[in-house]
């Protein structure tokens, strides 16, 4: 077990630094590593640049950074449902660079394969395009977008094992492989830690990209939205 750290905040705290990019796995709320973003909180790290998806919602999740004025940059698709981070772009006091969702994967798995940049026709002719290098292929114009490399990757995984492999459950899997992949250093938080080893089929983000992992606190999970549909009101009658 020598990649298993006993606390997640003083795993975080030997490793951040201000001035840091921070690749942040999940989605919304969904697969997003509470533990490890509280220990960030906790470390007073500063001048940071976030990257991942959006940022959560307000007191919860990456909102709980920019409501500790921990977070100078932000690199994400979408605003999503966080008022504050949407106030401090509007303020100027934040900086934001959008990206399109598809974009920010490849970006992200450019950066773990060591690829430098690539072209994609996504954004051509939009904001998102503006300053960025063009080129023709094929008669198509295409913009050039740099893979990203982050000093510190943050995942959540459902089960990690002795070497750091990896295995997510459902759609709490979104970008943290890519995630993982981005990163210099990465730190997992995982529900189920093994003594053994996964199955090999079983790996979704082989221990080589992790350097780090945690046991996750044992909570219950934040539900970003919550959306049920009315019971009919016969529903079980006869059955």
């Amino acid at each position: 077990m020598r990649k298993l750290a006993t606390d997640a905040r003083a795993a975080v705290a030997e490793r951040v630094r201000d001035g840091m990019t921070i690749a942040v796995g999940g989605f919304g709320l969904c697969g997003i590593p509470r533990d490890l973003i509280e220990a960030v909180r906790d470390s007073g790290a500063r001048d940071l640049t976030l990257v991942s998806n959006n940022m959560g919602v307000d007191g919860k999740g990456l909102g709980l950074l920019l409501e500790n004025s921990q977070v100078t940059k932000v690199i994400a698709s979408y605003v999503g449902e966080n008022k504050l981070f949407a106030q401090q772009y509007l303020d100027g006091a934040l900086e934001v660079e959008f990206c399109p969702q598809g974009t920010l994967a490849e970006r992200l798995r450019a950066g773990g394969s060591g690829i430098a940049g690539f072209y994609t026709r996504t954004g051509v002719g939009t904001e998102v395009a503006e300053g960025k290098p063009h080129e023709t292929f094929d008669g198509e114009t295409y913009v050039l977008e740099r893979g990203i490399v982050a000093d510190l990757a943050l995942v959540h995984a459902h089960t990690a094992d002795a070497e750091g492999n990896l295995r997510y459950r459902a759609t709490a899997r979104n970008f943290n492989p890519l995630v993982a992949m981005s990163g210099k250093l990465c730190i997992a938080e995982a529900e189920t830690v093994l003594d053994g080893y996964l199955d090999p089929d079983e790996v979704m983000t082989p221990g080589i990209f992790v350097d780090v992992t945690v046991l996750a606190s044992d909570r219950p999970k934040d539900i970003e939205q919550r959306i049920v549909r009315p019971r009919p009101a016969d529903a079980g009658v006869g059955a």
